[in-house]
């Protein structure tokens, strides 16, 4: 019985081979799809889930309130993971982490090395990260030591073994003996070393609580409640925050304690970091759990579209068979049979789709990776796993779309159908027509929010931010120069090609950044404490980078007195309760009782991601050694590059020249939502062209069921456009049915999407306008091709037609 169903099943693909094609491909693209966003999903939910603990290993937050906003920091001080150690039983042990980035030399080879960190004994061991060589409990423990991974070997020793050599790093030229060596650090983590140093290796004085600069982690026993624990960190706050605030602050023991209110130091899972931790200071940029969402839905969207083809072309192509459906009833054949014949062709429809979609995912993986930033091998889609999930949506999926047409098929009388009954009444079943609804819906709400993202994309990359990042070089490594970093500025000033320079390490969008509490000297009422970050620079800072000064003055050598004096951004004089006019002159108190005269003002500009608010900013003078920052006009940027180089030798720097440009890296801040937008175009595409073939193949059934009225409309004078408009009206009203059902749909999900960004567009009318004019006239193009066709045919023929 199998075997003859089978048969049949062969027999109507090659006989139907353009509704077979199109079945077949829309199902391949849609499964294609589906896994593809399922095994990203899938990679994104399992971040930092590979230690053996991972379950009870938590990172401590710190969020510090001021200005009526909460500021979140994902690293703590240096003495706190051991301190709550120390005060709760339920902590079992603690571990620190700090990044690093500089020059590693041996003999011969020496690059700079982006992925270095600082990290305590057990930091390897908590994280389930073991050793391929050396002792995992004993090899961080003493100073000086490094563990690298397999490919930091092989880059400085060749096949050497690594294993007790010692690697030079920094410009002290200190000697990191190799202790381990380890495979790599897994992909799905938050972090990402190829070289872990000793901690034990700085020689920590004082052990302090209110500062930042160490991510730390805590492993908790098994039956902890980490909410509990929460709440006794307050207790330590006052124990060793405050006192620390009223000794750097140089305020009452009261005015201290307020801390307890606005220190706080909270416990997040670990293995919610990669999805739900977007702090400016993160080790990494992390994914985004809204993405995970916003991709999941896509994968079922889209396979959904591929079904709702197969079952309105299935169903569509119901009149043809209903002389077999009546012929076989009239031979003895049951419905349950019949209903089973229909399920195996719509199940072999979808394994032959699978096989398809094998070859699809084959060849696109490459790109998928590089558009998603993943690393995923083809080998994990022939795991069991993987085959078994593919086959078991493959068998769903052509149960699902092909359950409707079996029933619908099964059930025609067989009277009726075998007298030649007309059923061309079906082809306006709701059913059908709600599924053209249904996958022009998601077709329109694709192009719309792709046209949407970009916009945001496009603003955030061309918005004003300020400051001239065009044409200007930053030189993260001129300390390498030592004293003579200053001489080079001075050189290369001289090439007329070379604007201006400044001495810094301090560039905008770069992690480098300092911060403090700071208020105004005797002012009460509408002084208040604040946050601020700060920038350390020189007289030729602002004039290098275009930054604006509105009220005062810029930091100048005819004034000695300003080595104690400050510029504040507008957000910060706003924040302070001054008004632009009135800053200059205005003295602003640090930790430390430190205090500054304010000689200058200047204008807000995103020295961080557009996707934030401007925070208040202070620049002072001094403590920027290491950086320098050069502003070009030239249009032979390789040519400067070259004689920028040869001037770097000449001044026998310990290490190569390293450089990058501002608007390269302003471009980097936005990789995630580049890749977003990259994904929705993609898939929107997809989306289109599976609905478009789908309503090719339908509009292809109806002018042929109609093939005889358009030949006598033919006959009686209608003209190709009269026909065009016969064939296409009706598609096209349920296409504008779902593009106007997809309007407030998209408006609320794109405009909940945009809340994310500070500083974001306004979601305009002409977005919708153009999506809908897009969307109908993709489907006008795909109903036109069949329906010309038709209508130029010899009408003799269509008469003729049975």
């Amino acid at each position: 019985m199998i075997r003859n169903y089978l048969k049949i099943a062969f027999r109507n693909l090659r006989k139907n081979k353009i509704f077979s094609v199109i079945n077949i491909v829309g199902l391949a693209i849609g499964l294609t799809c589906f896994m593809l966003i399922t095994v990203f999903v899938y990679d994104e939910l399992s971040y930092d889930k590979y230690a053996d603990e991972a379950d009870n290993i938590y990172r401590i937050n710190l969020s510090a309130t001021g200005n009526g906003d909460v500021a979140v920091y994902p690293n703590v001080d240096v003495a706190v993971g051991e301190g709550m150690k120390n005060a709760f039983p339920e902590i079992k042990a603690s571990t620190r982490i700090s990044p690093a980035s500089d020059f590693v030399k041996y003999n011969d080879k020496q690059f700079k090395e982006q992925k270095l960190a600082f990290a305590d004994s057990n930091f390897l061991q908590m994280f389930s990260i073991p050793l391929i060589e050396g002792d995992n409990k004993t090899a961080l423990v003493q100073p000086n030591s490094v563990v690298i991974s397999k490919a930091f070997a092989k880059k400085y020793f060749g096949n050497e073994d690594a294993l007790g050599k010692s690697l030079t790093i920094g410009l002290h030229n200190a000697l990191y003996k190799v202790t381990g060596v380890i495979d790599k650090v897994p992909d799905n983590t938050h972090f990402h070393f190829d070289a872990f140093l000793s901690l034990t290796t700085f020689h920590i004085t004082r052990a302090t609580w209110s500062n930042v600069g160490f991510y730390t982690y805590l492993l908790l026993n098994k039956n902890a409640n980490a909410k509990a624990l929460e709440a006794k960190f307050p207790q330590l706050v006052a124990k060793y925050v405050v006192p620390e605030v009223q000794h750097d602050m140089g305020v009452s023991l009261a005015e201290a304690q307020k801390s307890v209110n606005t220190f706080r130091f909270s416990l997040q899972p670990v293995t919610d970091i990669h999805l739900h931790a977007n702090t400016k200071y993160e080790l990494e940029p992390n994914g985004d759990i809204q993405y995970v969402y916003i991709f999941s839905a896509l994968a079922i969207f889209i396979l959904l579209l591929a079904c709702v083809n197969f079952t309105n072309l299935s169903t569509a192509r119901a009149v043809k068979r209903s002389r077999e459906v009546g012929i076989r009833k009239v031979m003895g054949s049951i419905k349950k049979q019949l209903i089973f014949q229909f399920l195996t062709e719509s199940v072999l429809f979808t394994f032959f789709s699978m096989l398809c979609a094998y070859a699809l995912i084959f060849f696109l993986l490459p790109y998928f990776n590089e558009l998603s930033n993943k690393n995923i091998d083809f080998i994990f889609f022939l795991s069991w796993q993987s085959i078994l999930v593919l086959f078991s949506v493959s068998f769903i999926a052509g149960i699902l779309a092909g359950i409707y047409p079996a029933f619908f098929l099964s059930s025609f009388n067989t009277i009726k159908v075998l007298k030649g009954a007309s059923l061309q009444g079906s082809q306006r079943k709701p059913l059908r027509s709600s599924l053209i609804v249904f996958q022009f819906f998601i077709s329109t709400a694709l192009i719309i929010a792709t046209i949407i993202v970009y916009q945001q994309l496009h603003y955030m990359q061309n918005k004003k931010l300020g400051y001239d990042k065009d044409q200007v070089l930053y030189l993260p490594d001129a300390r390498l120069l030592g004293s003579n970093q200053f001489a080079f500025e001075q050189q290369i000033l001289k090439d007329s090609r070379v604007v201006s320079a400044s001495i810094s390490r301090y560039v905008p969008g770069g992690i480098m950044m300092d911060g403090t509490e700071i208020y105004p000297k005797n002012e009460t009422g509408n002084g208040t404490e604040i946050h601020t970050n700060i920038y350390h620079i020189d007289y030729d800072y602002l004039r290098t980078l275009g930054i604006r000064v509105v009220q005062g003055r810029d930091f100048s050598k005819a004034f000695s007195t300003d080595s104690a004096g400050v510029l504040i951004n507008e957000e910060a004089a706003r924040e302070l309760g001054w008004t632009n006019s009135n800053a200059v002159g205005k003295t602003i108190v640090r930790s430390g009782q430190q205090e500054y005269k304010v000689v200058g003002v200047v204008a807000d500009f995103n020295y961080a991601s557009v996707k934030q608010k401007i925070s208040p900013m202070m620049m002072m003078l001094g403590n920027n050694f290491g950086g320098l920052i050069v502003k070009i006009n030239t249009k032979d940027i390789q040519g400067f590059l070259g004689d920028l180089k040869k001037q770097w030798t000449l001044f026998n720097p310990d290490g190569p020249l390293e450089y990058n440009f501002l608007d390269e890296n302003f471009a980097k801040l936005y990789a995630s939502e580049e890749h977003t937008q990259q994904i929705f175009s993609a898939f929107a595409v997809l989306a289109i062209i599976i609905a478009s073939l789908g309503l090719f193949g339908l509009s292809a059934f109806v002018i042929e069921q109609r093939t005889k009225e358009i030949g006598i409309r033919k006959v009686l004078g209608a003209s190709v456009k009269n026909v065009l408009l016969l064939v296409s009206k009706e598609f096209l009203l349920l296409v504008m049915i779902a593009f106007l059902i997809s309007i407030p749909v998209t408006w609320w999900a794109m405009h909940t999407w945009l809340q994310d960004f500070a500083y974001r567009i306004d979601i305009t009318a002409w977005v919708f306008a153009i999506a809908g004019i897009a969307v109908i006239f993709i489907a006008f193009l795909t109903i036109s091709f069949q329906a010309i066709k038709a209508a130029i045919a010899n009408p003799v023929k269509s008469l003729r037609t049975e």
